[in-house]
């Protein structure tokens, strides 16, 4: 079904025909998907739909000039582009609306993604890389209102990073840097701050991207007067015009419905993006949204008559119809011909698509009946599982629930029975635990090494330095030894960091690969994702850990799913570096780490005591496929740690707790620069007869894998974390973890606890971080209340 691009003007009438008529009966076949992938939903075969009828056109001229190992970041309405490439066939479409788990019928995400949500596989079926440059690439979408937008960036920016680092390979990743990213969106969805900052970041570094916006001056039910300034985001955007004085974009403004023009609009901008490596805005007016916004809702609520009408009038598949016909392309009667044939393959996609997806099912039920006919014939409550086995035979669609709710209730009927049958149904049970576990709950994490622990070494006459120094020097080896590694952040570049880390670092590497960014967080998290998808090494600084709170909806709905919504087909491994705890003011000490850890799943969460630990971290994640956020202890840089001889070589285990000091009394478990204060406050309790075990978590996500923790509860009765974030924050999660999973409260003679921050963001200054957060003192006396409730005779009453 692809559509190839035509770069030779000069071609045969006949060879221009039939790319028209594969163009129409791409939009034709397209349009049927749509009609018949509502009426799907609205039958109950299907949950929700969300369609790209009214924007077939543009999406074809847009395929015609886009090339092998360019990457589109898009929205989901765009199935005409999905086919015009050839990723996208109807029974894939019809796949993915009924939500198949079966990744060889549903590639776009093997039903973890509504339908609508397109990708290719960029990695193979060993996780490694494929050939990006011998095919047409899109990245994973999602669903947050522009929410594509972000890594739009990156993967451009990567474009620009292979064409000006030579010394960065590139080999099927990148030609030259000759490659387009193309961003579509819905022009409702440019009042979102995603878009802006993308516009702004993409003007300001000037890279090969092109983002569509479909304007079919709605958003849902909201007209565009309540959207955009002038109702039009090209008439807003005029000042990021280019000129011959300065740089910015190209702008353009064509009709939805105007084949010539579209196929001619797309080609100069192709030629201006990939040559030029400037950003281009394709403002794509009058187009329709013949079925409304999706399945929730009818259009007809909110649309007067007069736009109806001339909705039908302007609908781009009828003027491309009438287009070809007053060309002599061909008659209205062979298209009359064609769109029969396509309505009747439509339907017949739409019907395999069905049948491969029920088909497994259905053999599970039949699987399932015959045991619980015996089940039934060999207990007393017969009647009742024979009444769950009736309610399933009448059943000719099941869902994968409905079978397992069926066969769980029956298991219930057997209670105590010695049933021959029994043990099957288990089994049966088990078998299809495994499936669904498979089908839904695989992939969140890459399976790899991740325990590999390499310890620094000294020499006899190592240095005592600041610690800022280890990161600093660790980063030098880490960029001069692998030249597809890169950091960029706010002061990353040409001052080497708020902190120092990066000190002289720019002038040595350059400033592609050590470089300064705008106030923007969330590009700067896409910007990450968009190059690590591309096959470079990216660390995105994110200067303080509160302002994660700007890029969290980029990590949490992009990066931390992607792996998973994927299936394990694409990848972004990006380092996500940052710098917190202990810091004094409402704004700058906030500890936002129970919100984090909820938020995601799917990425590694580490938080080192010290800035060796820190390096070793960043040298370990670098062998690695998953993306990870690192929060370094802000008050760390100026205190002193020893400088290794092994710099970017020696790795911190991750998923690996350390013990700092071994106790019989109580395990005292925290991470971070609260560890600093722990350590401090063992001594004092030594003093009072208290032998405390400290424990460092090092790693949030995952945590303690080899469950070291409940060794020590077991040897010490007594659990206390402490944690400077709010109570009920990462707190909760470690205590889960350590209570729950690992099963501590088997040991414990006493009640686990928790000593944390106040509810509140600390107040400003010493004083208020004294009072907000666990102090020494805090410390101490908690451990001491714990230890005169278990023996008072032993440690009298404080106070």
């Amino acid at each position: 079904m692809q559509s190839e691009a035509q770069t030779e003007h000069s071609i045969s009438f006949d060879e221009f025909k039939s790319q028209v008529l594969e163009d129409y009966r791409i939009a034709v076949t397209s349009r049927e998907c749509s009609l018949l992938g509502r009426r799907e939903v609205l039958t109950g075969k299907a949950k929700f739909g969300i369609f790209g009828d009214g924007k077939e056109l543009p999406q074809l001229a847009m395929a015609k000039s886009f090339r092998n190992g360019d990457f589109r970041s898009g929205y989901y309405r765009d199935q005409t582009f999905m086919m015009a490439i050839g990723a996208l066939t109807p029974e894939q479409f019809f796949a993915g609306l009924y939500a198949d788990t079966n990744m060889e019928n549903e590639p776009m995400s093997a039903g973890r993604q509504m339908g609508g949500h397109f990708m290719t596989f960029s990695l193979d079926e060993n996780g490694e890389w494929k050939n990006l440059l011998e095919q047409k690439n899109s990245s994973a979408d999602i669903s947050p209102t522009a929410g594509q937008m972000p890594r739009l960036l990156g993967l451009a920016l990567a474009s620009k990073i292979y064409r000006n680092v030579p010394s960065i390979p590139s080999e099927n990743f990148s030609d030259n840097g000759n490659e387009i990213a193309w961003g579509t969106i819905g022009n409702a969805s440019t009042s979102e701050g995603h878009f802006w900052e993308t516009v702004n970041a993409a003007g300001v570094l000037q890279v090969p991207m092109v983002i569509s916006v479909w304007d079919d001056e709605y958003g849902i039910s909201v007209h565009a007067k309540h959207q955009t300034t002038k109702e039009s985001i090209s008439e807003v955007l005029k000042g990021f015009q280019r000129n011959e004085d300065e740089n910015g974009y190209e702008i353009m403004v064509v009709n939805g419905w105007d084949y010539p023009a579209l196929v001619e609009t797309y080609e100069r901008a192709s030629e201006i993006s990939r040559n030029e490596h400037c950003p281009v805005l394709i403002h794509v007016v009058e187009l329709t949204q013949p079925q409304g916004h999706s399945t929730s809702g009818s259009h007809e609520r909110y649309k007067s008559e007069e736009r109806l009408a001339w909705e039908k009038e302007h609908d781009c598949n009828l003027k491309f119809r009438n287009w070809i016909i007053e060309n002599d392309v061909a008659s209205s009667e062979e298209l009359d011909k064609l769109e029969k044939d396509i309505k009747k393959e439509i339907r017949g996609a739409k019907q395999r698509a069905w049948n491969s997806y029920l088909q497994p099912t259905v053999q599970k039920q039949k699987e399932l009946l015959k045991i619980l006919e015996e089940l039934a014939a060999n207990s007393p409550n017969g009647n009742f599982i024979n009444s769950n086995k009736k309610e399933l035979a009448y059943n000719r669609e099941p869902l994968k629930k409905d079978l397992v709710s069926v066969a769980r209730r029956s298991l219930r009927y057997v209670l105590g029975e010695e049933n021959v049958a029994k043990p099957k149904l288990i089994n049966w049970l088990d078998d299809f635990a495994t499936q669904t576990n498979l089908e839904y709950h695989s992939n969140l994490y890459k399976e790899e090494n991740i325990t590999t622990e390499i310890l620094p070494t000294y020499d006899e006459n190592a240095q005592e330095v600041d610690a800022r120094i280890v990161l600093r020097d660790n980063f030098e080896s880490i960029f001069s030894n692998r030249p597809n590694t890169l950091i960029f952040g706010e002061d990353s570049g040409e001052i080497g960091d708020v902190n120092q880390g990066l000190e002289g670092l720019q002038k040595k590497f350059g400033k592609f690969r050590v470089s300064d960014t705008g106030i923007r967080e969330s590009t700067i998290l896409g910007q990450g994702i968009g190059m690590a998808m591309r096959g470079l090494r990216p660390i995105a600084e994110i200067q303080y850990l509160d302002y994660v709170m700007y890029c969290l909806q980029t990590m949490s709905d992009d990066l931390a799913t992607l792996h998973y919504r994927t299936n394990g087909k694409q990848k972004a491994p990006l380092i996500v570096r940052t710098r917190g705890h202990r810091l004094e003011g409402i704004w700058h000490s906030g500890s936002q780490m129970g919100g984090l850890l909820n938020l995601l799943k799917g990425m590694y969460f580490l938080v080192p005591r010290n800035m060796t630990k820190a390096a070793g971290f960043y040298n370990q994640l670098l062998d690695l496929d998953t993306p990870a956020l690192i929060v370094e202890c802000l008050n760390g840089y100026r205190l002193k740690e020893k400088l290794p001889e092994n710099l970017g070589e020696f790795k911190t285990p991750i998923g690996v707790v350390e013990t700092l000091r071994e106790g019989s009394d109580i395990t005292l478990v925290s991470y971070g620069s609260t560890i600093r204060i722990v350590e401090e406050v063992a001594l004092e309790l030594a003093e009072v007869d208290i032998d405390a075990e400290i424990i460092d978590v090092q790693s949030l996500l995952p945590f303690d894998t080899a469950h070291d923790i409940v060794k020590s509860v077991e040897k010490t009765s007594r659990l206390l974390v402490i944690d400077e974030d709010v109570p009920g924050g990462a707190s909760a999660h470690i205590m889960q973890q350590i209570l729950e999973v690992q099963n501590a409260y088997r040991y414990l003679d006493s009640k686990p606890q928790t000593l944390t921050a106040k509810q509140h963001r600390p107040a400003y200054g010493s004083d208020g971080d004294y009072f907000s957060k666990p102090s020494a003192e805090d410390i101490f006396e908690k451990i001491y209340a714990m230890m005169h409730e278990s023996d008072p005779r032993k440690y009298p009453k404080l106070k």
